[in-house]
Order: structure tokens, then C-alpha cells, then sequence
């Protein structure tokens, strides 16, 4: 099972991930935190590449 991990340097807040898996990821003042640690229904790697700054990986 992949872990999502958030570079908060990187991330911009644009609340994509959030969009795509909101049950994994939160935009918290201003940047995308993980909140839970299984994907469950939503495609991660979706998230990883909708990106704009490549700031989430998968671990």
C-alpha cells in the first residue's frame, strides 16, 4: 500500500489533490496536508500526476 507524502515547500495549495481525494488530502492554512493514510477509493497516482508543482509522492 502507497503512502502519500506532501512536499509543503513545494505545494502551492491548489486544492487539486483535495479534489480528486478528499478523503486523503486537506487543504490546511494554505497547503495540502494528508489526513488519512490509505487511499482507499481514489486513484493516489491520479493525484501525484495532476500536481501542478510535483509536490505530492507516493511512498
Amino acid at each position: 500500500m502507497s503512502k502519500a507524502i506532501v512536499n509543503e515547500e513545494l505545494c502551492i495549495g491548489c486544492g487539486t489533490c483535495e479534489s480528486l481525494c478528499p478523503n486523503v488530502f486537506k487543504i490546511e492554512d494554505g497547503k495540502s496536508k494528508v489526513v488519512a493514510e490509505d487511499c482507499g477509493d481514489c486513484d493516489c497516482q491520479a493525484v501525484v500526476d495532476s500536481c501542478p508543482v510535483n509536490a505530492i509522492s507516493l511512498q
